[in-house]
């Protein structure tokens, strides 16, 4: 799975078994996934149409699902929970049932690295509402959604793992915690109370307990981790968990379970390929690698 930004719109690109709940959804295998900013304004009789144009621009393939959203992807949030990474937009100006013709909707894209049966790629989209409700709840909101808001959730991998997503799943568990916690973020920043000029970037840590942790690269404390002058757009790394050997390593976390480390990694960090990357995101490990082995030669 990679993902990226193009001005406005958020893609997911990978091999998935995905459900969605937007315009021209359902249950189906899909390459790309998207969230799209349109104006406040935005009017259109033949959305499916307009979804398509967006994949065509980029040559993407017609298997998609797409959403669309009018707020900014500068109040995107990103956020991982070991296997499952989250994508949140929201606004909340269309609050259900009261205003259904006013702006503002929540959408929620949800991958797994760790393949779902279709039955839990449909539960996962109960389970994500009651976090996005909880979430609400929690800021003092008296509605449990708006009239618009919509849900993708998409796994890949060749083995089914999980078979149900509530609440009390592997699963579940993350994608609750993860959606709860990146409404609430992703409304603050749309409605002003946290400022950020680019979108926000999330890591479950469980060292010094359990937590979220926000990755800001302006002011980092940990500047220069690996070297000076090193780039650190891609500090959050989108070739996660690239699996490779010779950059990281498998180790066991606080829970038991093994996750992948690259704590000793500077591959993305070296300037020429993370400017490459930039140019080209869905570019394999192995153009990068070979990047870098030619700027040391």
């Amino acid at each position: 799975m990679r993902y990226f930004l193009r001005g406005e719109t958020l893609f997911v690109r990978g091999n998935f078994s995905a459900v969605s709940t937007g315009a021209g959804g359902g249950l189906g295998a899909v390459s790309t996934i998207f969230n799209h900013t349109v104006p406040k304004s935005f009017d259109c009789e033949d959305v499916n149409g307009y979804l398509q144009e967006i994949v065509s621009e980029y040559d993407f393939s017609d298997d998609f699902f797409g959403l669309l959203t009018a707020v900014s992807m500068r109040s995107l949030c990103i956020l991982s929970y070991e296997f499952i990474t989250v994508f949140v937009t929201a606004g909340v100006s269309n609050p259900n049932p009261d205003h259904p013709h006013a702006p503002g909707t929540i959408n929620i894209i949800i991958t797994s690295r760790e393949r779902l049966c279709d039955a839990a790629l449909i539960e996962t989209i109960i389970t994500a509402t009651e976090a996005k409700a909880h979430a609400l709840a929690e800021m003092g909101r008296s509605f449990t959604g708006t009239t618009t808001d919509a849900v993708v959730v998409a796994c890949e991998g060749e083995e089914v793992v999980h078979q149900y997503a509530g609440t009390l799943t592997e699963a579940g568990r993350r994608v609750y915690e993860a959606v709860r916690f990146g409404v609430k973020e992703a409304l603050k920043r749309h409605e002003g109370t946290v400022e950020r000029q680019k979108e926000s970037f999330f890591v479950f840590s469980t060292i010094g307990g359990e937590h979220w942790s926000e990755w800001q690269p302006e002011g980092c404390p940990y500047y220069p981790c690996h070297f000076e002058g090193q780039c650190c757009d891609f500090c959050f790394c989108p070739l996660y968990p690239c699996k490779d050997l010779s950059l990281g390593a498998w180790i066991e976390a606080s829970n038991g379970r093994k996750v992948w480390s690259c704590e000793s990694c500077t591959l993305n960090h070296e300037p020429k390929v993370a400017n490459y990357l930039t140019e080209h995101p869905e570019a394999t490990l192995a153009e990068l690698k070979d990047l870098a082995k030619k700027k040391k030669e």
